[in-house]
């Protein structure tokens, strides 16, 4: 899986929540503004998590080509698999629209109750960071930012961005912490909301 910064998690998170998985309009959330997210996502075309695609009625333009034909961005397979999904398997929609709505794959057995306490559709795919990001907070004990980075390799920042977008935001998720002596703050799971 390719090391995303916080930014590009928020825009790739964002566009797989959309029916259409369109890119822009970028969130509002986002801090990155004018040549920065030109930059931002320039770097995810490159690294082909988000493609140029015919852009229809609806979608926000990304460029103009040559030719007069309007451009927009969308999630990629390979976005959606970054971020621990698969391309939805029903007929895209009529008018040659593509259709990237995502659905979770379901868990292993291995993947803890944190993880089976999620609905089947919100289940993260087995052996990615995500999984292990809940399973680590799903312990009785939970984990600290620390210890989630070195089970991770992700940076501190982007494992609170990880609890913050994805956990709570995207999955609904109920994130305790508490500072517990000799370790810090603890992060766990205490409910699904």
């Amino acid at each position: 899986m390719p090391k995303l910064t916080d930014t590009q998690l928020v825009i790739l998170s964002a566009a797989a929540d959309r029916d259409n998985g369109a890119v822009l309009p970028l969130p509002t959330s986002l801090k990155a503004k004018g040549g920065a997210a030109t930059t931002v996502l320039k770097n995810l075309i490159k690294k082909g998590l988000v493609a140029e695609r015919p852009a229809s009625r609806d979608d926000a333009v990304w460029r103009e080509a040559g030719d007069g034909q309007r451009i927009a961005l969308g999630i990629s397979k390979a976005g959606l698999e970054a971020l621990g999904t698969e391309p939805d398997d029903r007929p895209a929609p009529a008018a040659g629209r593509r259709r990237a709505t995502s659905k979770r794959k379901g868990t292993s057995a291995g993947q803890g109750a944190a993880t089976e306490r999620l609905k089947p559709s919100a289940r993260p795919k087995p052996g990615t960071k995500q999984a292990l990001l809940i399973e680590l907070l799903g312990r009785e004990n939970g984990a600290t930012i620390a210890e989630i980075s070195k089970a991770t390799g992700w940076q501190p920042h982007s494992v609170r961005g990880a609890i913050s977008g994805t956990l709570k935001k995207k999955l609904g998720l109920v994130i305790a912490s508490d500072k517990v002596e000799g370790r810090g703050r603890v992060y766990r799971i205490a409910e699904h909301g």
